[in-house]
Parts: C-alpha cells; sequence; structure tokens
C-alpha cells in the first residue's frame, strides 16, 4: 500500500524575527527553508525587514499584515518586535500565543541588554529557544488543543490587519496607518451618534405632526358641531 506523505511540520511557520523598534537593529532571527513549495522567501524576508525599519514608539503593539498566501503577525513589547511569518491557514490566536512566549522568554533572558547593543544578531543564539518553541506550537496536539490555549491575547479578531505590500510601497511609519485606523473609527462613532440623533429627531417631528392633527381635529368639532 502507497503511504501518504504527510506535509513538513515546519511548513507552517516559516520565518520568526526579533528587532529592537527604535532602529530596527535584528536581534535574533530563525527561517526555515522552503526549497520544496518553491517560494521565494529572500522576499518575504526583505519585507520582514523593511517592517522593522518602519516600526515605532506609535506603532500598533499587536498587527497581521497580509502577504498573498502568507501572513505576517508581530507584537511589540517593551521596545522590542517580535514578527513571525506564517502561511495565510495558520490560526492567528495560535501565531501570537507564539509571540508571547518569545516574548516572555527573551525579555527575561535579554531585556535589560537590548537597549545597550549596536552588532545585529547578538542574540542569535536565541534561535535555539525559537526552534523548540516552534516544534510545540505547530504538532499536532497543540492545533488540537488550540481552543484551550491560556494567553492573556486580546481578542484576535480586533487585531488590525492590513497589506504588507500596500504599508511598505506607501513608505510611511506603520504609526501612520494606525492613526487612520482610529480617524475611522472615530468617524463611525460619530456617524452612528449623527445618525441616532436625526432617528430622534424624526420621531419627535412626527409626534408634533400628529399632536397638530389631534388640536386641528379638536378644534374643528368644536366649532362646527357643537
Amino acid at each position: 500500500m502507497q503511504s501518504v506523505r504527510l506535509p513538513a511540520v515546519w511548513s507552517m511557520v516559516i520565518l520568526t524575527t526579533i528587532a529592537r523598534v527604535a532602529d530596527g537593529l535584528p536581534l535574533a532571527a530563525s527561517m526555515q527553508e522552503d526549497e520544496q513549495s518553491g517560494r521565494d522567501l529572500q522576499q518575504y524576508q526583505n519585507q520582514a525587514k523593511q517592517l522593522c525599519r518602519k516600526l515605532n514608539a506609535q506603532s500598533p503593539t499587536r498587527c497581521t499584515l497580509e502577504a498573498r498566501d502568507m501572513a505576517f503577525h508581530y507584537l511589540i513589547e517593551n521596545g522590542v518586535c517580535y514578527l513571525v511569518l506564517c502561511e495565510a491557514a495558520f490560526p492567528k490566536k495560535l501565531a501570537f500565543a507564539y509571540l508571547e512566549d518569545l516574548q516572555t522568554e527573551f525579555h527575561d533572558q535579554y531585556g535589560k541588554r537590548v537597549p545597550t547593543v549596536s552588532r545585529p544578531y547578538s542574540f542569535i543564539e536565541f534561535d535555539m529557544y525559537i526552534q523548540k518553541t516552534k516544534k510545540s506550537y505547530i504538532d499536532s496536539r497543540a492545533r488540537r488543543n488550540l481552543g484551550s490555549i491560556n494567553t492573556e491575547l486580546q481578542d484576535v479578531q480586533r487585531i488590525m490587519v492590513a497589506n504588507i505590500e500596500e504599508v511598505l510601497q506607501r513608505g510611511e511609519a506603520l504609526s501612520a496607518l494606525d492613526t487612520k485606523a482610529s480617524n475611522l473609527s472615530s468617524l463611525s462613532k460619530k456617524y452612528r451618534s449623527d445618525a441616532k440623533y436625526l432617528n430622534v429627531r424624526s420621531t419627535y417631528a412626527k409626534v408634533a405632526v400628529g399632536a397638530v392633527f389631534f388640536i386641528t381635529l379638536i378644534v374643528y368639532v368644536r366649532f362646527w358641531w357643537l
């Protein structure tokens, strides 16, 4: 009987990068070779570097950036960005739980040294922990238990989503995108408030018309029939 070939366990999590937000300096990284799929991983790696250089203190602390059949997910804590590239089908909740795990360990080990280093990939030895953690998050048991993952993440459905190519081509910091999203949210709230106000005014107008008609009817009956 012909055996069924299962996909490589690494295929869902492709690239992990840790960078300093202040200047985009890469601190640690881990990339899975993906020769079988024929993906242009160099392109995604370049996009990850560009994205890290665009982040600043005003950037959203959690964000998902769609990249064709892939997705970048990142979180920012204590001036450090934790970025992962996954296949689009990889559950967002699992991706952010993975990043939270990396953040906790990395901060414990290197948090105090992050502001002082100047050499790229000063903590490249952290790749060992990345590899171990990656395996624990993408094996079948972890994926089956997705619903019971205990994290303090905000609702993943509310995490901002954008397109990586649009963000990079605009040439503006990701904080600008966040500002525009906030502005849209404010406009939406104002629209809802205005709509509610107009509905109330419309109701009052209808009541007023009814009252005028009723009073007119009473006057007519009184003077013409009594």
